[in-house]
């Protein structure tokens, strides 16, 4: 059978609740209708406008991104989720990358931005009348393989890597999803992860417009309105960073009763501190399940159900998900219980990195394996551990951090020889950058080294969450024999 276009399914939900609430986000509700009419403005404009195969989305957690992007999908376009807390120059380094023309947002995210992208047409969704009667078109309908979404992850370099997301991945990942977990025509979501990252996309926006669910929306994530929601929608799926769920215990007023109505606590992006989870569970008798995936599987690839909830589980594989541990020294694959890294494939992996032909060929195996670079184990009875990184990747607040890419703004400080870049845990945020420092030698009579302005150098380069959150000095940073840095030993620093 043939995979439709993703946009398919969400245009055939859309008419069939032409009158029926589906949206709700900070602003107002979205009936199907209020969706169908300005994607088909939407795409009319596109098509007035642009000429580049890619389209930006520079959208807050909101109602607005999928109506974006469903316009450009109805004309064959590729959407390109933008990061709305990146530095200006990593912002429009991804702009140019993709080679978008045009790029849909609103009024506030670009007063919010300290620079805009410079690009050939920034258009506000607030400048396009929506209230005539649109000009209709029959959808366009790409091919499975077509490409349907480009988002970017940090790469090791420290430049971002355009993942290509075909219509047969994002169409593959939320039927998984929807078989695993076995979703009832009566779930509410409550979304709060931004549209740009993975989860934020394909499990709080794809899918509960290609099933009909009621999906609520919060741009910011502030604990007390976090709180109000679930008392006034009673949502029955939640789907967090951990630094969340932290956050939530933060709340006094809070009590087990406004969780009531969850089915599902579900947390993703980094590791769930064991204190979060059990302090969680003790408060408001809630287990929180872990998941997994990645960018570059669509996103979700494992998902723990509480009837098999488990400490330190992020569940059993989605089905059609094949999952294997490799030793990473031999490339035997390995039976349970043996840690080595998780390499998966499936109708949900990418179809490779946007222009980077090597960078692919090193992710992608000939037999189709995509190697995430995370250490793992399964259980005998097949629930998957993550156990630790293979990669240097920190991830802070759910958000991939590269060390390398710190360091080589760290490095442009005059008063700084070399420096490395480790991951300390925070309960908060998962982990936090710690930047470990061998200064200059001072000048007779100059200065002495002084991190405070390093770290101005890194706030005025780096998205906040980039930035260390301390500047530790060291005589000397440990090395190897060939001069290579041994991050281990900072980590014993630490």
């Amino acid at each position: 059978m043939t995979t439709p276009p993703v946009h398919y399914p969400i245009i055939r939900t859309c008419l069939a609740n032409l009158r029926r609430p589906l949206i709700v986000d900070d602003r107002r509700a979205y009936r199907g209708i209020d969706l169908l009419v300005p994607a088909f403005h939407i795409a009319a404009e596109l098509e007035r406008r642009s000429s580049t195969r890619t389209v930006g989305l520079l959208l807050p957690t909101s109602g607005a991104f999928p109506i974006a992007a469903l316009g450009a999908w109805m004309l064959g376009r590729t959407v390109v989720p933008l990061n709305y807390l990146l530095k200006p120059e990593e912002l429009q380094y991804v702009v140019d990358n993709c080679a978008c023309d045009t790029i849909l947002t609103v009024g506030p995210m670009l007063e919010h931005l300290e620079r805009p992208p410079r690009v050939k047409n920034l258009v506000t969704l607030e400048s396009l009348d929506f209230r005539s009667f649109p000009e209709l078109r029959w959808p366009a309908r790409p091919g499975p393989e077509e490409l349907a979404c480009l988002l970017y992850t940090s790469g090791t370099s420290g430049r971002p890597k355009g993942v290509m997301l075909t219509h047969r991945n994002l169409s593959a990942n939320i039927a998984q999803v929807s078989e695993h977990v076995h979703l009832h025509d009566d779930d509410v979501l409550l979304g709060v992860l931004p549209q740009f990252h993975s989860f934020g996309l394909t499990v709080l926006t794809l899918l509960p417009l290609t099933r009909g669910l009621k999906v609520v929306y919060s741009a910011r994530f502030v604990p007390q309105h976090i709180l109000r929601l679930f008392r006034e929608h009673r949502p029955t799926l939640f789907i967090a960073i951990p630094s969340m769920y932290n956050a939530l215990l933060s709340v006094k007023k809070a009590e087990a009763e406004d969780f009531a109505s969850l089915r599902f606590a579900v947390s993703g992006g980094e590791p769930l501190p064991e204190d979060t989870l059990d302090r969680f569970f003790e408060r408001f008798g809630i287990h929180i399940c872990e998941g997994y995936g990645l960018t570059e599987t669509s996103p979700v690839t494992n998902w723990c159900r509480p009837e098999e909830w488990r400490k330190r589980s992020v569940g059993t594989p989605l089905p059609r998900v094949e999952q294997a541990i490799l030793d990473p020294a031999t490339g035997r694959h390995l039976p349970r219980g043996a840690e080595g890294e998780v390499i998966i494939r499936g109708p949900n992996r990418m179809a490779g990195y946007y222009n980077l032909p090597e960078e692919t060929a090193k992710a992608i195996d000939p037999d189709g394996w995509f190697h995430t670079g995370d250490m793992g184990r399964f259980s005998p009875d097949g629930h998957l551990s993550i156990t630790g990184r293979i990669k240097e990747m920190l991830i802070v607040g759910g958000e991939n951090v590269f060390p390398r890419e710190i360091e080589e703004v760290i490095n442009r400080h005059p008063s700084v020889k070399d420096s490395a870049v480790v991951g300390l845990a925070d309960p908060m945020r998962g982990e936090v950058p710690i930047a470990f420092v061998e200064p200059q030698e001072p000048e007779p009579g100059g200065a002495a080294f002084d991190p405070r302005a390093v770290l101005a150098l890194c706030r005025d380069n780096l998205a906040g969450y980039k930035v260390p959150k301390e500047i530790r000095t060291v005589d000397a940073l440990p090395r190897n024999a060939t001069g290579k840095i041994l991050r281990r030993e900072l980590h014993k620093l630490l």
